[in-house]
């Protein structure tokens, strides 16, 4: 079902879960709602910082797999120039 869009009008991503990796530390996971010149925007967002102590980035996305994710954000923007990869939360697992 490539290429199919969730919400007519709206980005491909648009509703669906996915992670944002950063160049930095931190790896985003939550609801894609767009992409624009400022960065991306997500809602209900669960944030996992490899320079912080506790589960590996692989363990983070498993759980928000299997239990959903725990938001720390509603909305969030993520500037674009920190934005390194974004990839559906499914193919992240990979």
């Amino acid at each position: 079902m490539t290429g199919h869009v969730f919400h007519p009008g709206h980005q491909e991503l648009h509703g669906i879960t996915v992670v944002l990796e950063t160049h930095g530390a931190r790896t985003y996971v939550g609801r894609f709602d767009s992409q624009d010149e400022r960065g991306v925007h997500l809602h209900d967002v669960g944030v996992h910082d490899a320079s912080a102590t506790g589960p590996s980035k692989a363990e983070f996305l498993r759980k928000c797999d299997k239990f959903g994710i725990r938001p720390e954000h509603k909305d969030l923007l993520v500037p674009s120039a920190e934005v390194a990869r974004i990839a559906r939360l499914v193919d992240a697992l990979g």
